[in-house]
């Protein structure tokens, strides 16, 4: 990676490393690994010493996933110490789905960065949803052993949670009518329309049925006690069904 690209990816994410490796191989897919080692391996000469040390991010992808799932863990339970755990468990299900770190790689522009093979380029690597949100865990596990996990923290709170200190609303995680429009967006999918399909119940005590519709093959449903709970009930479903698209 060129000086200068990593300078400006290092002031969106927030972090300068101190071993440019480490934010080299947490870019670097597998396939851009498995080119290289072949075409070494084509000189003979070089056939001992190619591809005997893994340089691509699945290892810290995984580190990354463990770093994640902690941090978010333990900004719930600051945040919100009287929340049940089935509570606390669907609000991390949120911030750690393939949905919405896929949403905070797009808006720091992560596939512009990566290294890739031709193979994966030409098919669409740098938009590809998985793709872009197991990079996302490998820059975390990056940044923790390049600056230890007070770093990573800091990176996780502001890009993945959405602030330097979680609220005690936890707006971030509970929005999800934003995070739905932003991820249809970012997956250059049709913006979501919501409409009321049913009312019933007295004036003073009315529940509300909205639907949304993100083109036409993700339609969610829910009721609630206003329209606003219910549209970000229906969004939610939503939302988790985008989560298993393209895994």
């Amino acid at each position: 990676m060129r000086d200068l690209e990593a300078e400006a990816l290092e002031a969106a994410l927030g972090h300068r490393f101190t071993s440019r490796e480490l934010l080299t191989r947490a870019l670097t897919h597998r396939s851009s690994v498995h080119e290289k080692t072949f075409a070494a391996a084509v000189d003979t000469a070089s056939f001992d010493r190619a591809g005997t040390a893994s340089s691509d991010n699945e290892q810290l992808e995984f580190l990354g996933d463990a770093i994640l799932g902690f941090v978010v863990s333990d900004a719930l339970v600051s945040a919100q110490p009287d929340f049940p755990e089935g509570k606390l468990s669907k609000l991390k299900a949120h911030l750690v789905s393939a949905a919405h770190l896929h949403l905070v790689a797009a808006r720091l522009k992560l596939g512009d960065h990566l290294l890739l093979g031709r193979g994966e380029e030409m098919s669409g690597g740098r938009e590809k949803k998985a793709l872009l949100a197991n990079a996302l865990e490998a820059l975390i596990a990056a940044v923790y052993l390049d600056g230890g996990i007070e770093p990573a923290r800091t990176f996780i709170l502001q890009h993945v949670i959405g602030a330097d200190k979680p609220s005690s609303e936890m707006a971030p995680a509970t929005d999800y009518k934003s995070a739905l429009q932003e991820l249809a967006q970012s997956l250059n999918l049709p913006q979501p329309r919501y409409a009321i399909v049913e009312e019933h119940g007295p004036e003073h005590a009315k529940t509300f049925v909205v639907e949304v519709r993100v083109g036409r093959d993700w339609i969610g449903r829910a009721e609630g006690l206003s329209k606003k709970s219910a549209g970000q009930k229906a969004a939610q479903e939503v939302l988790r069904q985008l989560a298993d698209w393209d895994r």
